[in-house]
């Protein structure tokens, strides 16, 4: 009795099992791929929260104002004593005024003595004397010695209690006082002049703050 010997199965087909798994990588990776190139997602940032407001950071409103006027204060009370005032002082001693013929002009002669206080000389730069004769104010500059004599031999009332001239580059001994005589004119009547409101001889030294010196 003859047996059939079973025929084995053909064997798998090697190519299409390779084909299959390729497939299946390349599905994996292009999902991965996609996965990839999906935007981020964005994140909640909130820069408050990170740096800070000015209501959790300052100060409260209250203690900043005080902080502000403390520094007000002591701004003005430095600026107050460490302003800067004049190194001399002065007085008018004495004037004496003419009224020039046929003008509405007086020419007044002015005793002055100045006081330098300051540990070292000073010389005068300018000097200047003003009237206010109440509605209106008039200035001039004190005349040079040359005019100031000329004007004493054309007037010698004017000179009555006249000192040497007090004029520009005076030099100004440290510690002492230094007295002179100046002459100026105002376009006013000898009777405005008399009814004066005040009389102010301005004395500028170099580099210093010029001395103010007023009289009625």
């Amino acid at each position: 009795m003859s047996s059939s010997t079973p025929t084995p199965p053909p064997p798998a087909d090697s190519s299409s099992s390779v084909t299959q798994k390729n497939e299946v990588g390349q599905g994996q990776s292009q999902q991965t791929q996609i996965q990839q190139t999906q935007p981020n997602q964005p994140t909640d940032f909130d820069i408050g929260e990170e740096y800070g407001t000015a209501r959790k950071n300052l100060p409260p409103a209250g203690i900043l104002a005080i902080c502000i006027a403390v520094v007000l204060v002591i701004v003005a009370a430095y600026s107050m004593t460490h302003r800067a005032h004049a190194l001399s002082s002065g007085t008018i001693d004495d004037v004496v005024s003419i009224a020039v013929p046929d003008q509405n002009m007086v020419m007044v002669a002015i005793n002055v003595t100045v006081h330098n206080n300051s540990d070292k000389p000073s010389w005068i730069h300018t000097i200047q004397a003003s009237l206010d004769s109440g509605g209106k104010t008039n200035s001039d500059d004190a005349a040079p010695a040359v005019d100031a004599q000329r004007y004493f031999q054309a007037f010698p009332d004017l000179k009555q209690h006249a000192l040497p001239f007090l004029t520009t580059e005076t030099r100004l001994n440290s510690g002492s006082k230094t007295s002179g005589t100046i002459v100026v004119s105002f376009p006013v009547k000898a009777d405005e002049f008399a009814a004066r409101k005040s009389l102010t001889v301005t004395i500028a030294p170099y580099d210093e703050v010029p001395v103010v010196i007023k009289k009625q």
